[in-house]
């Protein structure tokens, strides 16, 4: 009977891993948790520094910790890094600011979108693309190749969605390879 009991209790624990896994996924070498809002938890993602130092020095951080619900696409250090040199620097200059928040608010949708939805409904539109509006007022569109889901800007650029449906209490994270670029 005890035999029996512990492996029951050791194979509902081993079920329930993956699940707990996907609440609180690792993203950037921490636990994002989804109680905790879009800036409380993105600021312990060491792949999102950059990410971070731009909302700040756009004044984002109490619009991203309000209730939303927001849907962000958040590009990673790397793709920050991967725009010509320069870039960042020019745009965390306190007289680009609103350059800066353009930029940024092109990473973001009203309301709380999960990966699975924003497929669907590229698959099932007629051009196989889901098109959004941003925050910004800039238009963005989803489009699935394979089992990924890309995001194209207004100028064309793609970026790949790398980690889907990190939810927030206020909305949800895609962390995304590549900044999207509005016009």
């Amino acid at each position: 009977m005890l035999k029996t009991t512990l492996r029951t209790l050791a194979l509902t624990t081993l079920l329930a891993l993956p699940a707990m896994a996907q609440d609180n996924p690792m993203v950037g070498g921490a636990p994002m948790f989804a109680d905790k809002n879009i800036v409380e938890n993105a600021v312990n993602s060491k792949d999102h520094t950059t990410l971070v130092a731009a909302v700040q020095a756009a004044g984002l951080v109490e619009t991203l910790q309000s209730p939303g619900p927001f849907t962000v696409f958040a590009p990673v250090n790397d793709a920050f890094a991967a725009l010509p040199a320069g870039t960042v620097d020019t745009l965390l200059m306190p007289e680009n600011k609103a350059m800066l928040t353009k930029v940024l608010t092109a990473h973001v949708v009203a309301g709380k979108l999960s990966g699975e939805e924003i497929m669907r409904r590229a698959r099932n539109s007629a051009d196989g693309f889901y098109h959004m509006q941003t925050v910004s007022g800039d238009a963005l569109s989803a489009q699935v190749k394979g089992r990924n889901l890309y995001l194209i800007d207004e100028s064309g650029n793609a970026s790949q969605v790398t980690i889907a449906d990190v939810n927030q209490s206020n909305g949800v994270i895609h962390v995304v390879n590549a900044v999207l670029v509005p016009k």
